[in-house]
This record gives C-alpha cells, sequence and structure tokens, in this order.
C-alpha cells in the first residue's frame, strides 16, 4: 500500500485542556499513516489561531468547549471561515449535550472509553461528511423525549413517514449506501433516491449529515420512533457499516 500524499493526509487540530490526554492522543494519531496532526491546543484562543492560520480538516475536541453556542469554539471557527468538521471526544454520554453539541455543528461524539483503531475509523469517516455516534448515545437520545430539541427547519413535516421512508432512513441512520439499502428492501435504486429526497424534503436539508441531525433533533414527528428502532435493531438487516456506531454518510445526489 502505498503511503498517503501531504495532499491527502487528514490535517488534525486536539483542542482538550487535559495536557496529558491530548500529548498521548497527539502521538497515537502522529504515528497513524494518512494523518497529520497540525497543532496540540489546551485552550480555544490557541486553536483558533491554528485554524486561522493553516489548513485544517477536523478538529477533535473536548464537550465543554462547543456546547456554548455563539460563544463556543464550533461558533467562533465558523466566523473566522474554518470549513473543516468537529468530532467531539467526550469521557462520558450525555444526552442532551449529545443533541446540543450536533445541533451547533459538530459532526459526531466519540468516547474515549472506545478503541484507539475505531478513533481512527471515526476520524476517516467525518472527515469524508459523516456523522459518527456511540450507540450507546443513539440508545440515550431514544429513551428521551425529544420536545426540548427545535427542528432544523421550520418546513419541518406534521405527517408521519410512510412506511417505505422509514425504512430508507434507518438505512441512512445505519450508514448504508443507496444501493445497499434497495438490495435490503427489495427497491431499485432509483426509488431509494426518490424516498431519499423526500426525507430531505420533508426536513429541509440537503445532505445525510443534515439530515441525521434533523433526526437527532426531532424535526420528523416520528424521530423517537424511528432511533428506538435503530437502537434496538442489532438483529435486523439494516446495520451500521461500522459494528457499534452510527455513522451517516454523505453521498452524491442523496
Amino acid at each position: 500500500m502505498n503511503e498517503p500524499t501531504q495532499e491527502n493526509r487528514i490535517r488534525l487540530v486536539l483542542l482538550d485542556e487535559q495536557e496529558l490526554f491530548r500529548a498521548s492522543l497527539a502521538r497515537l494519531l502522529a504515528s497513524t499513516p494518512g494523518l497529520e496532526v497540525v497543532g496540540e491546543c489546551g485552550n480555544p484562543a490557541a486553536a483558533l489561531a491554528v485554524l486561522r492560520a493553516s489548513p485544517v480538516d477536523l478538529v477533535l475536541i473536548d464537550p465543554g468547549y462547543v456546547t456554548d453556542g455563539d460563544d463556543g469554539v464550533v461558533s467562533a471557527a465558523r466566523r473566522t471561515g474554518y470549513q473543516g468538521r468537529f468530532l467531539i471526544i467526550a469521557e462520558t454520554v450525555d444526552a442532551r449535550m449529545s443533541a446540543r453539541a450536533i445541533r451547533l455543528g459538530a459532526s459526531g461524539i466519540f468516547l474515549k472509553s472506545e478503541a484507539p483503531d475505531r478513533l481512527v475509523q471515526a476520524i476517516a469517516l467525518v472527515a469524508q461528511g459523516a456523522v459518527w455516534l456511540d450507540r450507546k448515545i443513539v440508545r440515550l437520545l431514544a429513551d428521551r423525549s425529544m420536545d426540548g430539541f427545535p427542528p432544523l427547519d421550520d418546513r419541518s413535516s406534521a405527517n408521519g413517514l410512510t412506511d417505505r421512508e422509514r425504512k430508507v432512513l434507518l438505512g441512512i441512520l445505519g450508514g448504508l449506501t443507496n444501493k445497499r439499502i434497495g438490495e435490503n428492501l427489495g427497491l431499485t435504486e432509483g426509488a431509494v433516491k426518490g424516498s431519499v429526497q423526500q426525507l430531505f424534503s420533508r426536513t429541509g436539508v440537503r445532505t445525510r449529515s443534515q439530515l441525521v441531525r434533523a433526526v437527532l433533533e426531532g424535526a420528523l414527528d416520528t424521530a423517537k420512533g424511528v432511533m428506538k428502532q435503530l437502537s434496538a435493531s442489532s438483529n435486523s438487516g439494516l446495520q451500521p457499516s461500522i459494528p457499534g456506531n452510527l455513522s451517516a454518510n454523505r453521498h452524491p445526489n442523496g
């Protein structure tokens, strides 16, 4: 296998106040082919300075720096023109933090208790436009009411999903491609694309990652039921592409 070139490496910034954890994580990632650690930061000001000075694809960030709304790092980084992504590295599972972080623009939440090789997988997927959520977080979000989380768009549908839309949505939440969803459901790829576009229209979104956020935030009135079905689907045919996590990849044309 060829060594990744400088141009196609994923450039990372680490933002965590725990110096020992940050240094250990930096050593791990720096030794991984295809990854480059651009900066190790112990506070938001240092991270924002790196983002202004260097091209960065992904920020690995402590959840405490994300969920402060307009005062958080995500919002501040966007104001400076940063177009990359954020992956939260969290110590514990918290449903409210998880939903708020995704709503503010984080592309996923990875638990520190997970194995290092799974972090590398998560980084690769998020860098490609995926949303990464641990199953534990999915279950928490499914078990609590989502009424307190505002929808993504005022155009969110007040009507329930059709059976086909619900099954296609489960496939999307499971990280499956349109082709794989069609194979599982006995549908053509074109029929699946049509259902995906209907889901986009219902929630006022344009990508799969945004659709996942819409479900997490309760933008579909059937979101809670869909989430519960997903969290209980360990033996179903709509399995995540990476066991144990929820990954929703963004594919061209829905």
